[in-house]
């Protein structure tokens, strides 16, 4: 038997509001975490450049703060990154979400793929944080998600995500499907990308997905 499908207040859980856009301000960061409180989201997702004015604006609220690393597109070596992941911590975010390096998949080189999914799993997890690698599914084949999916198992991620956003398609039921299938509860699913509207949302949660990354987190919950 399914579970049930989850209560509004359930959903609202589930969901990290993000706001990721180059022209954001801090007003619009200041407004998105009064919104993360007034609807008692899961967390927030910004820039680094304002993880301490969301981390101010959250105090003991118990609402998380998220940022990313290597965004959108994962260029960066695995020591930049890890570097980047120690930084954001000290400045107060409590969950970080690094792109993997799409280009080294794309190459096959599974081995630097390794090496760097580990390294930023090992910083984040020393320091009692969770990480979220994002693996861009919609520029993975098949044998591609299989591959990295492993991987983090085998590093022990906390999460794996689909999306930055930035790529011409974000989650699919099917993504997550795929992943669930893969990783067999070893790692929980952030969906990502694209999503609007809370029916959306609950296909995702019984798909598989444990957390929902969108910037239309408010639209979502009014259309309970």
């Amino acid at each position: 038997m399914s579970d049930p499908t989850p209560t509004p207040i359930d959903l609202n859980q589930y969901i990290e509001s993000t706001l990721l856009t180059p022209i954001c301000t801090a007003s619009d960061i200041k407004k998105l975490c009064r919104e993360a409180i007034e609807n008692a989201f899961y967390g927030v997702c910004v820039p680094p450049y304002f993880v301490e004015i969301a981390r101010q604006n959250l105090d003991k609220t118990g609402i998380k703060v998220i940022t990313v690393v290597g965004f959108p597109f994962g260029y960066q070596t695995v020591h930049v990154k890890m570097e980047e992941c120690k930084r954001y911590i000290e400045l107060g975010a409590d969950e970080i979400d690094v792109v993997v390096n799409i280009a080294a998949i794309k190459s096959g080189d599974w081995d630097y793929v390794y090496s760097e999914i580990d390294g930023v799993t090992t910083v984040v997890s020393r320091k009692d944080r969770k990480i979220k690698v994002i693996i861009e599914t919609a520029y993975l084949t098949d044998d591609e998600l299989l591959k990295v999916s492993e991987i983090c198992v085998a590093c022990k991620v906390h999460f794996i995500k689909t999306s930055t956003g930035y790529a011409e398609r974000g989650a699919t039921i099917a993504d997550i499907a795929s992943i669930k299938d893969i990783v067999k509860g070893k790692a929980k699913i952030k969906a990502s990308g694209g999503i609007k509207n809370a029916e959306t949302v609950r296909q995702l949660i019984e798909a598989g997905a444990d957390r929902i990354g969108t910037s239309s987190g408010v639209e979502i919950v009014k259309g309970l």
